[in-house]
């Protein structure tokens, strides 16, 4: 059985399935509403604005940010979003840069660089350069870290063995 896919497209259906799974769990009791999405061919200002969220996010309007998946967990008086930008190739340092600066733009729960292709240049630049730096985001007080991993393509999830940073 292959182990990756031919077209990055045919990963954000499981993406989407999974991200709505763990924010299910990770939020339940949490009196929100969870919006999980593909939206890898639409602006986020466009997504945000489709579920009456983008008052909470002015500052991306007119960006032309397109995230692959992404979720939304709907307060309120809040919208928290949760990134997926996902990679049918090995993963490198212009893959994490976009989402990095996405991020910063944005300033998202969590953040997921995901490939079905495994980590590539990006194993050198955490692991043997101990990088971690590089996935930082958020305000000052506040750092949040990118979460790196490989996507199973078979098990339709992130392999738990893979994930940069360790927890």
């Amino acid at each position: 059985m292959e182990n990756n896919v031919k077209k990055e497209v045919e990963l954000y259906e499981g993406m989407c399935l999974w991200l709505d799974s763990y924010l299910n769990d990770k939020l339940r009791g949490k009196n929100c509403k969870i919006i999980t999405v593909d939206c890898h061919s639409v602006y986020l200002d466009k997504i945000l604005e489709r579920y009456d969220v983008i008052k909470y996010y002015p500052q991306v309007v007119g960006l032309q940010i397109e995230i692959d998946v992404l979720g939304v967990a709907v307060f309120k008086d809040h919208a928290d979003l949760y990134f997926i930008e996902a990679k049918k190739t090995q993963l490198n340092l212009q893959n994490l840069g976009q989402l990095v600066i996405y991020c910063k733009l944005c300033n998202p729960e969590e953040a997921y660089l995901l490939s079905s292709a495994g980590l590539g240049s990006l194993n050198k630049v955490l692991n043997n350069l101990s990088r971690e730096d590089l996935l930082d985001f958020g305000p000052q007080k506040t750092i949040k870290r990118i979460q790196v991993a490989k996507w199973d393509v078979i098990r339709k999830t992130v392999d738990q063995h893979s994930i940069f940073p360790k927890i």
